[in-house]
């Protein structure tokens, strides 16, 4: 995947020592890399720094010092964002929304004097190994208008303007960060790009002229958005149960493969594979149809109310969109193992992570 990334151009944001050596291990060019995270270990910031990566985001104050220790040995200087928390509460799940005071992620958005945000800045100019071009921020993912974007823009840009006028800071780039609204449904068209870019470079611009000030290179970060139509997870039906009121579809995976739902409701489509335009099962007993997992949770539902065409034991369903943090996320749980992933190009295939076997479940356990 960091493969393709590259030949496409585009950057890569990682944010932990695995994710880094991922992307290194891939050839991936160390200067499109971002480093980001709340909780950044030395080690981490260490690899980053002597690795060459283009960004690291500052998630905390403290992380100046180390970045300065690390540049300094390495003889670099290391261009560094500052993440802020604008302050706006995003229309999504509250475990997906990042852009509150409250966040566990980056420094609140307050210029005042003697402000966390006014203090590392102070901070990061006296360092000589340290440049820091700009600022970012992250609202939240899966957002489906552009309503959050342009207010967190507004305060943003009220922020540069501030940090101006009291520092002479000058923010020359401004990641936007990403969450873009990624669809379920294969049959409805995903917003195009513009629809985002469009509002967000507005109100960018119109702010900047507002206030006098330079505007600054735009970093997107859409990685889901991009993605998630790409990914499609393959089950096959173990057992359907018909209760007075739900009708069961158990499968062969669930929440080991894919936490998403458990964790915060994310919502998916499925179909028959063999039969993907037949007609939505309707079962005798008048209730609805729910795709479950195997796991030993009451939460392990793929999806709570499904419309897919009939299915029984042996068959194979699809779900859609599942491109995005899935593999990724995919666990051990119940000692499950994780499935394979596929590329499909052209008709052909080919294995780019392996199914696990029952020897992988306890390797590193000694016996």
């Amino acid at each position: 995947m960091a493969r393709l990334i590259a030949d496409e151009g585009l950057g890569l944001d990682v944010v932990s020592l695995g994710e880094l050596h991922t992307a290194l291990s891939a050839g991936f060019p160390p200067e499109h890399i971002e480093m980001n995270g709340n909780a950044k270990s030395q080690a981490e910031i260490e690899s980053a720094v002597k690795s060459g990566v283009g960004r690291i985001i500052v998630d905390h104050p403290d992380e100046l010092a180390t970045i300065e220790r690390y540049a300094g040995e390495a003889g670099v200087i290391q261009r560094v964002m500052i993440r802020v928390a604008p302050g706006v509460d995003a229309h999504t799940h509250k475990y997906i929304a990042t852009g509150s005071t409250d966040s566990k992620f980056g420094v609140p958005a307050d210029s005042r004097e003697g402000s966390m945000l006014t203090e590392a800045i102070r901070t990061a100019a006296a360092l000589p190994h340290v440049d820091m071009t700009g600022l970012h921020f992250h609202v939240g993912s899966q957002l489906f208008d552009t309503d959050d974007y342009t207010k967190s823009i507004a305060v943003i840009v009220r922020l540069m303007k501030e940090l101006n006028d009291s520092l002479g800071f000058v923010t020359h780039e401004l990641n936007m960060g990403g969450g873009f609204g990624a669809v379920i449904n294969p049959a409805v068209p995903a917003m195009k790009s513009e629809y985002y870019t469009d509002a967000m470079m507005t109100a960018l611009a119109d702010g900047c002229r507002t206030y006098n000030i330079e505007i600054p290179r735009a970093i997107l970060e859409p990685g889901r958005w991009i993605i998630s139509e790409s990914g499609i997870t393959l089950y096959t039906v173990e057992n359907v149960r018909t209760l007075p009121e739900v009708t069961y579809v158990a499968v062969d995976g669930g929440m080991a493969d894919n936490p998403r739902v458990a964790l915060y409701q994310a919502e998916y489509n499925a179909v028959k594979v063999d039969d993907v335009n037949g007609e939505i099962w309707h079962p005798s007993n008048g209730g609805k149809v729910s795709i479950v997992g195997k796991c030993c949770e009451s939460g392990d539902i793929l999806i709570d109310d499904a419309e897919i065409q009939k299915v029984s034991a042996g068959d194979i369903i699809a779900l859609y969109n599942t491109g995005a943090y899935t593999f990724s996320m995919s666990s051990n749980y119940n000692c499950l193992m994780r499935p394979a992933v596929v590329f499909v190009e052209d008709g052909e295939a080919r294995v780019v992570a392996e199914r696990q076997t029952l020897d992988d479940i306890i390797r590193g356990q000694p016996v």
